[in-house]
């Protein structure tokens, strides 16, 4: 058995092999490229060997990753935070990096992440699309919003960009260029809404039997793009044996730092897909006020004050929609609020 650790880099990739013995086998480093790894496969097969490679997570991993296991290679993608807390490094440089990677390999030390299977990454990619355009579109309202301050004009209408806003705008008297600027990004709306709207039909047509997005949409504040995001970041529920485990993924809980007294907590990890977090956050907005959390959204809210009190409020709420998700994926059953025959309700 080989063992090969790999370092992507923006122009190359370098490939250190190892074999059985820890012994150095080959050093080289290739362009990330579909011709090059192909050219790497043919050279590192002259061995005769099977090989197991590792590789850190990072944009453009996943396609090294894809490539060599064509070609017969067992290749792990490593969480990299975990792989640095496991071999620091008092020098880092791309060699020693694929040096690290391969001695991991080989003592079976990879702390390996989940990898979608096609499907689900198609679907992630669309959910994920939709949302950056979203951004894009709230950006533009929001510089037209600031258009309108800069020249102290009101807005007396709840919809700026509805029937009785855009005749609103179209009368106001905005000297230039920045009446060009308003008229541009008004323009640049409308075609993020076309493009957005196409998005959401492409959506429902992948998601339309997704076993997961009617049990999802039962939850208080899930609506059926949000569920439908929630089920494609979530992917194979039966990955987490325990809601602590579904939560710890979300990236929602507190960073814990313990050293004898020592007990502090910090803001949330951020570990896990943002996008997950998102759609989480996105329903515990709309669930706040729903008879079952609503108490615990206000008294949280409350204790910790005007400032901090909502937000903080608001990513607990998430966390515990995120239990109750757990429950109702588990078990294949709606939400369902406490005292029902299946408490699913966190």
């Amino acid at each position: 058995m080989l063992y090969a650790g790999l370092d992507l880099s923006r122009q190359k990739l370098d490939v250190h092999i190892l074999d059985e013995e820890g012994r150095t086998v080959d050093l080289l480093a290739v362009r990330p490229d579909a011709d090059a790894l192909r050219t790497l496969a043919e050279r590192i097969a002259r061995h005769g060997q099977p090989i197991e490679a590792a590789i850190e997570s990072m944009n453009g991993a996943r396609f090294v990753h894809d490539a060599l296991e064509r070609y017969g290679w067992d290749v792990a993608i490593a969480d990299a935070a975990k792989a640095k807390g496991l071999a620091p490094l008092a020098a880092k440089t791309d060699k020693i990096d694929a040096r690290v990677l391969a001695e991991l390999c080989r003592r079976e030390l990879v702390p390996a992440i989940w990898l979608p299977d096609p499907d689900v990454r198609a679907e992630r990619e669309r959910a994920r699309f939709r949302l950056y355009l979203v951004r894009h579109r709230t950006s533009l309202k929001n510089r037209i919003h600031a258009t309108l301050i800069t020249f102290g004009h009101p807005v007396p209408v709840s919809d700026l960009f509805g029937v009785r806003g855009r005749e609103l705008l179209a009368a106001l008297a905005i000297p230039e260029p920045w009446a060009t600027t308003l008229g541009t990004s008004l323009r640049l709306v409308d075609e993020f809404e076309a493009e957005i709207g196409t998005c959401e039909a492409e959506l429902r047509a992948m998601g339309a039997d997704h076993p997961y997005v009617p049990l999802l949409m039962s939850a208080p504040g899930v609506g059926w793009l949000v569920g439908f995001s929630i089920a494609c970041e979530i992917g194979d529920i039966s990955r987490f044996s325990l809601p602590t485990k579904l939560c710890g993924y979300t990236g929602l809980c507190p960073r814990v730092i313990q050293s004898g007294e020592t007990d502090r907590r910090g803001p949330i990890s951020k570990h896990g897909p943002k996008y997950l977090r998102w759609a989480l956050f996105e329903a515990a907005l709309n669930a706040c006020d729903h008879p079952l959390y609503k108490e615990r959204y206000e008294r949280t809210k409350k204790r910790l004050g005007r400032q901090r009190g909502p937000k903080v409020a608001q990513i607990d709420l998430s966390r515990k929609l995120t239990e109750a998700i757990w429950h109702m994926l588990t078990r294949n059953q709606p939400f369902a609020p406490a005292g029902a025959p299946f408490r699913l309700a966190a």
